[in-house]
């Protein structure tokens, strides 16, 4: 048993490694139990205060602006925190899985910052989680490096000042740790994540000139905000740390969070680094909060971009709302990866990504995302040729007056086509068998899926067959039509293990027959996970 499993109250069932014990020392242990004792409960009231908003939706009501908060959206005169080191330039930022291999990669991408997922494109099992922070410790004191077994390439960092800044994140406060047992309930996810990474490496990123920078996904009111800030505080507080020191960019990638985006920055204004549109998840939330609306129906993923009604006053009030405030206002995943063999196929994907990127610029983003390396020059050339300065805080979009309603126009033009739900079905399938065998990050159909673009296949699916929609071509969507197309969809998945690729098959067949959905597919299928499928990749 580690020195750290010894702690009073603390019951850790995962098996701790000895290269772990480095990070998850009983000091770290203990700053753990402080974190989840102090905002365990304000956590937990915020989670039903979710099912309380949901609960207000399901009988029709429409999410909209807040009247209490008004004064906070109304007060132009508030700030939040100058940029801190590294984080004055953005405009390509590369995020990806926290295996040793991408680590390396991404920091020498060439991309100005690299977002460590400890969420949606990490499977999290217990080696995952903790591989991934011994790696983050690593990449900081720039002893992290790799050989490929099957060909003996090796990768090592770049020189110091040729890497990209770093910025982690963590889980969702929905998720539990539950290897992870503090006075006998696991631990918060979010704050699991954040403590580890925050008392092992804070000092020492502060040494090198930076300081612990955060992404913060899957919010859904400035509450949650809140608690993210006093986190924050505590944190600072706990290691002698100046308050401030700590930086967070939210993302916006709930349909309840992008009507609070002033009350968010004003929450963390003191940490703050801006928001970003994490566009898939916004669709999937966009979907899930009105799924009782019939008015909300979307047609193919395929179809709803960047450009249709509600996205668009999405990204407009986000730039409006990050300029007003000084911070960055970050763009959205470019999920293409190339495509080899295809030179024809690979140039209209690429063509797609650069009229993505000039669209965000053109907007006034900040900067982007990329998920694949080889992506990161094309980000760049747009956005070195279109952004003159480090960032676009000077474009204030003073021209934008987005209404309630026109973040909920659902007014989508596009088809629901019987191509468009087997797509659903094959992204959900791959997806989720890969994810329960420990990989959160997964390349299908030329396209990197993770946790938020499977859920926007899950909820479609389930939305086309709740509302008893049909295609394009008069076919009717019913759970039978998408038990065709599992099974059609499973039998090509012969490299997959088959008991997982049937257990997401019978888990998707279960959402499409269910009166309510489920809040996540990460939580149903955490019974599921594999701790023991993927080996440490230390």
């Amino acid at each position: 048993m580690s020195a750290a499993a010894q702690i009073d109250n603390v019951r850790i069932t995962g098996k701790v490694e000895p290269a772990h014990e480095k990070i998850l020392t009983p000091e770290a242990v203990k700053f753990l139990v402080v974190l989840h004792r102090n905002f365990e409960a304000t956590r937990q009231q915020n989670l039903r205060n979710r099912q309380l908003r949901q609960t207000r939706f399901d009988g029709g009501a429409l999410p909209d602006f807040l009247p209490e908060t008004a004064h906070i959206r109304e007060n132009k005169s508030w700030r939040c925190a100058p940029p801190a080191p590294g984080l004055r330039d953005r405009r390509v930022e590369i995020t990806g899985p926290v295996d040793k291999k991408m680590v390396i990669n991404a920091l020498n991408s060439g991309a100005y910052t690299y977002m460590a997922d400890f969420e949606d494109s990490n499977s999290p099992t217990w080696a995952n989680n903790l591989d991934g922070q011994v790696n983050m410790n690593l990449a900081i004191t720039r002893q992290i490096d790799f050989t490929q077994q099957s060909n003996g390439k090796s990768y090592k960092l770049k020189p110091e000042g040729q890497t990209a800044t770093l910025i982690i994140r963590p889980r969702g406060w929905h998720l539990n740790e539950e290897h992870f047992i503090v006075d006998g309930k696991p631990m918060s996810a979010s704050l699991f994540d954040f403590g580890l990474y925050f008392f092992n490496n804070a000092k020492e990123l502060v040494k090198r000139g930076f300081g612990p920078y955060f992404y913060l996904p899957k919010m859904e009111s400035h509450l949650e905000a809140r608690l993210w800030n006093d986190a924050f505080n505590l944190a600072q507080d706990y290691i002698g740390m100046p308050r401030g020191t700590i930086r967070g960019t939210v993302l916006i990638e709930t349909i309840t969070a992008v009507f609070e985006m002033d009350e968010i920055l004003y929450e963390l204004r003191d940490h703050s680094s801006g928001l970003n549109c994490g566009r898939w998840d916004y669709i999937f939330s966009f979907i899930k909060r009105q799924r009782y609306n019939k008015n909300a129906v979307l047609p193919d993923r395929s179809d709803v971009t960047m450009t249709v009604p509600f996205m668009n006053a999405y990204v407009d009030l986000l730039i409006k709302t990050c300029h007003n405030r000084h911070v960055a206002a970050i763009g959205g995943m470019a999920a293409q990866i190339p495509i080899k063999g295809d030179e024809k196929a690979n140039a209209a994907a690429m063509d797609k990504v650069r009229n993505d990127k000039l669209r965000e610029v053109q907007k006034g983003h900040d900067g982007t995302w990329v998920a694949h390396p080889a992506l990161v020059q094309i980000a760049l050339e747009i956005f070195n040729k279109n952004m003159v300065g480090p960032n676009q805080y000077h474009v204030r979009r003073d021209e934008v007056n987005v209404k309630a309603l026109d973040l909920l126009n659902a007014n989508v033009p596009g088809k629901i086509s019987e191509e468009g739900a087997r797509a659903n079905v094959s992204a959900l399938l791959g997806y989720c068998a890969n994810w329960m065998g420990g990989i959160g990050c997964v390349p299908i159909n030329f396209s990197m899926e993770d946790a938020a673009t499977a859920e926007i296949s899950r909820l479609m699916l389930w939305q086309w067959c709740y509302h008893g929609v049909s295609t394009h071509d008069g076919k009717k969507v019913t759970p039978q039509f998408v038990d065709k197309l599992l099974d059609e969809e499973a039998a090509k998945l012969n490299k997959l293990d088959a008991k997982r690729v049937d257990t997401a098959k019978r888990y998707l067949a279960e959402q499409v027959r269910a009166k309510v959905p489920s809040e996540f597919l990460t939580t149903d299928l955490t019974p599921f996970l594999d701790d023991n499928a993927a080996p440490a990749r230390l």
